[in-house]
C-alpha cells in the first residue's frame, strides 16, 4: 500500500507537509507566546494572578484530559477530518480569546480551544505517518520537526512584538487566517485515511502526535468503543485538582484524587483503555514517567513565571521577555539530535541524571534576576545551563520511554508519556504560586520577587527528584528507539518556547 502513497518529491507530498507544519505551528505558536502575554492580559482585564493561572491552565486542563481521545476519533472516524474540525475550532475559539472583555470569558474560551486542540494535535503527524510514502516519512519527519522548531524559535519574536503593536488579543487572532490556510490546504489535497484496527491511540504534546497501534499489547480489540467515560472521569478529576489549587480548597483537591483512583479502576477494568494498565508492567517505562512527572512539573512552573518575573520585575518589554528565553529553543534544535544518538548507544540513564541536574543549576543562575538585571550577566547564562540541561535530557527520556516497550506500542506508550507530562505541567501552574507566596495582585514587584525566588528553588527540587529517580530506577533499555521501529517523533512541549529536536527519538 505505501507504494501508492505520494512521495515527498511531488507536488502532494508537499502540500501534504505545508498542511501539517501549518497545522502544528498555530498550536505550538499559541503554546509560545500566551505565556508572554500574561502580564498584559493582567493589567488589561484587571485580574490577580489565579486569573493568569486559569489562563494556562484552562487549555491545558481540557487538552491534557482530552488529547488521548483525540487521537482515538482520528483513528476512527478519520485523521483528516478531525484535524480539519480541531483547526476549525482552534480558529473559533481563539478568536473568542481575543474578543474577550473579561477574564472569566477569557478562561471560558481557552478551555474551549483546549478542546479543539486535543483534535487538532494528534493530526498533523499522523497525516504524514497515513499520507506520505513510507520511504519519505524519515525525511518528510525530520522536515516537519525542523520547520517546527524554527516555528518555536520565532513565536517569541513575532508574539512579543505583535504584543506591543496591537495587544495581547493580537496573538489569537492571527490564528485565524492560518488556519483558514491549513484547512484549504488540507481539503483540497491531504487524502484522508483511518486505522483499520481502530485501537486505542494517542498524540503528544506541543505540537506533536502519536499514531500507529499497539497490536502486541492487550489493549483494545480492532472495533473497540472509545473509553468516553475515563476521559470524562480524568478530566472531572483534573478540573477538581485545578480548582482546588488555585483557589486553596482542600475539599476539592481530595475529591480530584478520589476521582483520579476511579479513572485508575477504570482503566485496569476496560477491554479499550485510555491508558493501557500493561504498560507500566515495565520498570523502564513507569521509570521514565516518573522522571517525566517531576521534570515537567518543573518547567511548567518555570516558565509560567519566568517572563513574568522578567517583565514585572526587570521591566523587561514583552518582546525582551520572549527573546530572552529563545536561546533555550536554540539549544535545543542544535544538541537534542546528538544527545538522542548518544543515548540510542549508551543507555538513557547518564543523560536523564545530569541533564535535569543541570537545568537545575541553571535555575539557580536565573535567582539572579531581579530590578537591576543584566541580560548578559543575570539571565542568559541562566537560560543556556538551563537549555543545555533540557537538551541532555528530553530526546533520552522518550527514548526510554520508546524502548521499554515493544515496537508495535511505541504510539501508545509515548502518548501516555505525553499526558504525563502535560498533567505535570498543569499541576504545576496550579499549586507553585500558592506554595510560592504568589497571589493576590500582580501590582507588587517586592512580593513577586520573593515568591519568584521561592518558586524557583521548589522547581530546583522537582529536577533534582527527577534526577534521582533516573540515577536510581533506570537501567538500559531493552531495545534503541530507531527510525526502523519507532512511528511517530513525539515532542514534549512545555508552556514556553517549544521543545522541538529534530532527531526522530525526541
Amino acid at each position: 500500500m505505501s507504494a501508492e502513497l505520494p512521495r515527498l518529491g511531488s507536488a502532494t507530498g508537499r502540500w501534504i507537509l505545508l498542511a501539517t507544519i501549518l497545522g502544528s505551528s498555530v498550536a505550538s505558536l499559541d503554546a509560545t507566546v500566551v505565556n508572554i502575554a500574561l502580564p498584559r492580559i493582567g493589567e488589561s482585564l484587571d485580574t490577580d494572578v489565579a486569573g493568569l493561572q486559569w489562563t494556562l491552565n484552562g487549555y491545558m486542563l481540557t487538552l491534557a484530559s482530552f488529547i488521548l481521545l483525540g487521537g482515538s476519533l482520528g483513528d476512527r472516524l478519520g485523521r483528516r477530518k478531525v484535524f480539519v474540525w480541531g483547526i476549525i475550532g482552534f480558529a473559533l475559539t481563539s478568536a473568542l480569546c481575543g474578543v474577550a472583555v473579561n477574564i472569566e470569558m477569557l478562561v471560558v474560551a481557552r478551555i474551549l480551544q483546549g478542546v479543539a486542540g486535543a483534535m487538532l494535535t494528534p493530526g498533523s503527524l499522523a497525516l504524514i505517518s497515513s499520507s506520505i510514502d513510507r520511504r519519505d516519512q524519515g525525511a518528510a519527519i525530520g522536515l516537519w520537526s525542523g520547520f517546527g522548531g524554527v516555528a518555536g524559535a520565532l513565536g517569541p519574536f513575532l508574539g512579543g512584538w505583535l504584543i506591543e503593536l496591537a495587544g495581547w488579543q493580537s496573538i489569537f487572532f492571527i490564528n485565524v487566517p492560518l488556519a483558514v490556510i491549513v484547512v484549504l490546504v488540507t481539503l483540497r489535497h491531504v487524502p484522508e485515511s483511518h486505522d483499520p484496527n481502530a485501537v486505542s491511540k494517542t498524540a503528544s504534546a506541543g505540537p506533536s502526535v502519536v499514531t500507529q497501534g499497539a497490536a502486541s499489547l492487550p489493549v483494545a480489540p480492532a472495533g473497540a468503543r472509545l473509553d468516553v467515560r475515563g476521559a470524562v472521569v480524568v478530566a472531572v478529576a483534573l478540573g477538581a485538582l485545578t480548582f482546588g489549587l488555585i483557589d486553596a480548597m482542600p475539599l476539592l483537591v481530595v475529591v480530584g484524587l478520589l476521582l483520579l483512583t476511579v479513572f485508575v479502576v477504570i482503566e485496569m477494568r476496560s477491554d479499550h483503555p485510555l491508558v493501557p494498565p500493561s504498560l507500566f508492567g515495565s520498570r523502564v517505562f513507569t521509570a521514565a514517567n516518573l522522571v517525566t512527572f517531576a521534570v515537567y512539573a518543573a518547567l511548567g512552573g518555570v516558565f509560567f513565571l519566568l517572563v513574568m518575573q522578567l517583565q514585572l520585575v526587570a521591566k523587561y518589554t514583552p518582546l525582551m521577555s520572549g527573546v530572552a528565553t529563545v536561546p533555550v529553543t536554540l539549544i535545543m534544535l542544535v544538541l537534542s539530535a546528538p544527545a538522542g544518538r548518544w543515548a540510542q548507544a549508551h543507555g538513557a540513564r547518564i543523560p536523564m541524571t545530569v541533564g535535569p541536574l543541570l537545568a537545575a543549576l541553571g535555575l539557580i543562575l536565573l535567582l539572579r534576576i531581579g530590578p537591576d538585571t543584566s541580560y548578559l550577566t543575570d539571565v542568559l547564562p541562566g537560560v543556556l545551563v538551563f537549555g543545555l540541561g533540557l537538551s541532555i535530557l528530553v530526546a533520552p527520556l522518550t527514548g526510554a520511554v520508546l524502548g521499554a516497550v515493544p515496537a508495535s506500542a511505541a504510539g501508545i506508550a509515548s502518548g501516555v508519556n505525553n499526558a504525563v507530562a502535560r498533567t505535570a505541567q498543569l499541576l504545576a501552574v496550579a499549586a507553585l504560586p500558592g506554595l510560592a507566596g504568589i497571589s493576590g495582585s500582580l501590582s507588587d514587584p517586592v512580593e513577586f520577587d520573593r515568591g519568584f525566588g521561592v518558586a524557583m528553588w521548589i522547581c530546583v527540587g522537582l529536577l533534582v527528584t527527577g534526577a534521582l529517580i533516573a540515577a536510581v530506577l533506570l537501567r538500559a533499555p531493552r531495545r534503541a528507539a530507531t527510525l526502523d521501529n519507532v512511528d511517530c517523533m513525539p515532542q514534549c512541549g512545555v508552556a514556553g518556547p517549544a521543545l522541538t529536536p529534530l532527531h526522530k527519538m525526541e
